[in-house]
């Protein structure tokens, strides 16, 4: 095909119709998970969930590596931890991390709606202190970090302590409308973002790549790891 007869889609209007015609095909209606959005707004909580591509590829990324153990930094409404959730087998668990108790509490409301209240455990307080505090006898298979970009270095160094060898680790957020190279743009998170780079870069253990996307959630992408 030759693209250069189109013009490009330049706005995140462009890349929401795109992604809704892609999800008419790809990703059934699914009220439970309307209603995990719906409940979630209702209730107060910002409208920054993963978006339904971005919850199905978390969903295909746990079941491709049959993932019996995830573990996830911010819960937020629990709509990604919904997604991954329904991935693991009968025996599997998700641990999600979260700061802020209403949220957890939202979070629970939800998981019991999709059924997942005995596989879904949201622990409150600190992430960073929640993941230092975990000493798990069998290592997680998958770690999702989606949660305050300034810590992201120190998030992903317990999460590489905390997953097993050939394990994989997303990190959420690290392209941000592609100013994190901008080295004029100087706010902590973006810093943070910078700082996680780096951190991989010296890292011989770890293998990565980042992602750029645009959808409904604008012009952003992740970071995808393999813990060697």
């Amino acid at each position: 095909m030759d693209f250069s007869k189109f013009n490009a889609a330049t706005s995140v209007v462009d890349w929401a119709k795109s992604d809704a015609y892609h999800n008419s095909f790809l990703i059934p209606n699914d009220e439970v998970l309307n209603f995990v959005v719906k409940n979630s707004v209702d209730q107060g909580l910002p409208g920054i969930a993963v978006s339904p591509a971005q919850g199905k590829f978390l969903n295909l990324v746990a079941q491709s590596i049959g993932a019996k153990r995830i573990l996830e930094v911010g819960t937020l409404g629990g709509y990604s931890s919904i997604w991954m959730g329904r991935a693991l087998s009968e025996d599997g668990v998700l641990v999600t991390l979260e700061i802020n108790e209403h949220h957890a509490k939202v979070a629970r409301e939800n998981f019991t709606k999709a059924g997942l209240d005995d596989k879904c455990e949201v622990v409150i307080g600190p992430a960073y202190e929640s993941m230092t505090s975990l000493q798990p006898r069998i290592p997680f298979d998958l770690v999702f970090i989606d949660a305050d970009n300034r810590s992201y270095p120190k998030y992903f160094a317990e999460a590489k302590r905390l997953v097993k060898k050939g394990g994989i680790i997303i990190v959420d957020n690290v392209v941000g409308y592609g100013q994190v190279n901008d080295l004029s743009v100087g706010d902590i998170d973006t810093v943070g973002i910078r700082d996680l780079l780096a951190y991989i870069k010296e890292d011989k253990e770890i293998e990565a790549t980042t992602i750029a996307t645009v959808g409904e959630r604008a012009f952003d992408g992740f970071l995808y790891a393999i813990r060697k």
